[in-house]
């Protein structure tokens, strides 16, 4: 039986290949989806008191909102597993990609050669079932993209340096401008933009993840391209 492609592999370039596809981790159905399935679970309490009350309008009218709720709550959850089912996650020989939306779709993706750096972290929960956040930092544009609960990290983590290393190996040995250009590179920013990216940076410098000294040098490049 043919597999049919799922919307990630139609935005792979010509020579291009996955070595690894994963998602969010499927905590992220319960901790995204904890209202409906509260509103499921107290659906299903009053089911039960319902069904231990005599018959009367009150018993009619309670029977009515429970159907609701039951209906909302599974619809509901339903578009949460849908949606994290079409998550695409991808490490590929040239970029990082991410895909997600059931009809509307939206990607993105970072090039393996202008990623600086990439910032994992694990509560006790993550490691014990294989799953954490994930921030890549990108040289071009000082940003920050987050994979929030993301199934399997450390070994997306790893596949994405090992593809780096490799592309970057890759280029070394072809004639030709070296991969990074000097200069001070990458384009102007906006003001918001600088402002946005410097909260990133903060917040990465207060969880330990950047030192004092590597904030304070992105900080002057951000400020440089105003």
């Amino acid at each position: 039986m043919p597999t049919v492609a799922r919307y990630a592999d139609t935005l792979l370039a010509e020579g291009e290949r996955i070595v690894l596809r994963t998602r969010q981790h499927w905590f992220a159905t319960i901790v995204d989806g904890r209202v409906p399935w509260a509103l499921f679970v107290v659906s299903l309490i009053l089911l039960i008191i319902t069904l231990t009350m005599g018959d009367g309008g009150v018993r009619t009218v309670l029977g009515y909102v429970v159907a609701a709720g039951l209906v909302v709550s599974l619809a509901w959850l339903g578009k949460h597993y849908w949606s994290w089912m079409a998550q695409d996650y991808i490490v590929t020989n040239r970029r990082v990609l991410k895909v997600e939306g059931i009809i509307n779709k939206r990607s993105a993706d970072s090039s393996l050669e202008k990623i600086n750096d990439a910032v994992l972290e694990q509560n006790l929960f993550g490691r014990i079932f294989g799953y954490g956040d994930l921030d890549i930092l990108t040289a071009a544009d000082v940003a920050i993209d987050r994979y929030r609960m993301l199934n399997k990290a450390p070994g997306f983590k790893k596949a994405m340096l090992d593809q780096k290393h490799a592309l970057e190996t890759e280029f070394a040995h072809i004639p030709g401008p070296p991969l990074r250009a000097p200069g001070t590179g990458g384009r102007p920013m906006s003001a918001d933009e600088v402002t946005r990216a410097l909260g990133d940076l903060a917040a990465l410098r207060d969880r330990g993840a950047l030192t004092p000294e590597e904030y304070e040098r992105k900080k002057q490049e951000l400020l440089a391209r105003i």
